[in-house]
Order: C-alpha cells, then sequence, then structure tokens
C-alpha cells in the first residue's frame, strides 16, 4: 500500500487543494493530510478548525487529516510507503517544490510527486481566500462549501465574544 501525504497551512483549504487531494486519492491507495504547525507565524485560523474544515469536505474518508506535529521526516515514518504529494500552480512554485524535494530526501529519504494545478483553479490560493474572508466577500469560487460552513460557524463563534 502506497500512502500520499499531502502537508501544508491549509490556512484556509481551498478548491485547489481540495483537487489536489481528490486526484492524489486517484493514484495512491490512502491520503493523509498533514496540516502544519507554524510557531513562526499566527494562523488566520486556528490548526483545529483547519483540521475539521478538511474532514467536513471529505466525509466520505478520502482524506485523513490529521495535525503535524513536529518534523515532517519523523511524522512520516508511522504511514506505509509515504510520498509526498505536492502541488504547483505556477513555475515559482516548482521552484519552490525541487528544494523542498532535497531537503526530504536528505532528512527522511522521502519520495515526492509534485502535481500541476488545473488550469480553472490555477489562481486560487489560501492568501486569495483570506482576502475575501477578510473583506467579506463570497467564498464559493475558492473553498470548498463543506469548508465554508466550518469557517463561517467558527467566524461567527468569534465575534458573538
Amino acid at each position: 500500500m502506497r500512502t500520499a501525504v499531502i502537508t501544508g497551512m491549509f490556512d484556509p483549504f481551498t478548491k485547489g487543494h481540495e483537487d489536489l487531494v481528490r486526484r492524489a486519492a486517484l493514484l495512491f491507495d490512502k491520503v493523509v493530510i498533514l496540516v502544519s504547525r507554524n510557531a513562526e507565524k499566527k494562523g488566520f485560523l486556528p490548526e483545529e478548525v483547519r483540521v475539521e474544515a478538511i474532514r467536513a469536505c471529505f466525509p466520505d474518508g478520502t482524506a485523513e487529516p490529521v495535525l503535524l506535529d513536529g518534523l515532517l521526516a519523523d511524522f512520516v515514518q508511522k504511514y506505509e510507503n509515504p510520498v509526498l504529494v505536492r502541488g504547483a500552480r505556477n513555475g515559482s512554485d516548482f521552484d519552490y517544490e525541487s528544494q523542498l524535494y532535497a531537503i526530504n530526501r536528505e532528512l527522511g529519504d522521502l519520495e515526492s510527486v509534485v502535481l500541476p494545478s488545473s488550469g480553472a483553479l490555477a489562481h486560487i490560493s489560501s492568501t486569495y481566500a483570506r482576502e475575501l474572508i477578510r473583506y467579506k466577500k463570497p467564498l464559493a469560487d475558492a473553498v470548498p462549501a463543506p469548508a465554508i460552513e466550518v469557517i463561517e460557524r467558527y467566524l461567527h463563534e468569534q465575534n458573538s465574544h
């Protein structure tokens, strides 16, 4: 069995992320989504909300979201035949992924696969989605509906306090 491991901040989870996960599920036996913690910066959404939003997008178990705590190379060792699956929207993303490939290869002898984004989704990023949220614009074109429900519930709770 081969396990696709997709990592990222997913702050928030976008339709581009969802597309990457669904495509990886066609290629691998299992898909694990590792939601990264970043001690260097405070996220827009708490990690737990990100995990919940991702879980809501895959109620059928297509993918398993997990909060990554620690070094990726150590964490993935618990999975059978892990392969990192990354998405790239443009040439800059491919260059960045090439650097990450070298690091992950050295630290954990991990293989990586980079899938180009689907054309219609290439402009969608978490930064774009955060801007839509910040300015109270509709999210339907950028974020999957189940994730929107989780995000809106969280934001409503925050505004109620």
